[in-house]
């Protein structure tokens, strides 16, 4: 519950990490890899959120691929040293991998297969 009240309470940085396109329409399932959806939280030092160019982004991005793990979005905290962010891949394993061969750790992962619409 505590995660999930954190999270009602981040704001969303869309043009510094919102996905290309609106999370439903990136729910998507390969014919040889069923993709599975992560909330993944992460804590920064104060001012590293904020030297994410698009540079950067294509580099994260370029980097998650090689594990088949895909970026669709992320919240930051007020205070930009929190992310809450939701990837694609085929396993929390991989995410974990491509996590760490960008050079970022993880503090908690939870698998989040069901979206509940709000009406």
């Amino acid at each position: 519950m505590r995660t999930l009240t954190t999270l009602c309470g981040c704001l969303m940085l869309g043009s510094a990490f919102a996905a290309d396109e609106l999370v439903p329409a990136a729910l998507t399932e390969t014919a040889s890899v069923p993709m599975h959806r992560y909330l993944v939280q992460r804590t920064f030092p104060r001012g590293a959120i904020d030297g994410m160019d698009a540079a950067a982004k294509a580099k994260i991005n370029a980097t998650n691929a090689q594990f088949g793990v895909r970026w669709l979005l992320s919240y930051v905290s007020a205070d930009r040293t929190t992310t809450y962010s939701v990837y694609e891949g085929p396993s929390k394993a991989a995410v974990r991998a491509a996590a760490s061969a960008n050079g970022t750790s993880i503090d908690g992962i939870t698998e989040v297969p069901l979206i509940v619409p709000p009406k």
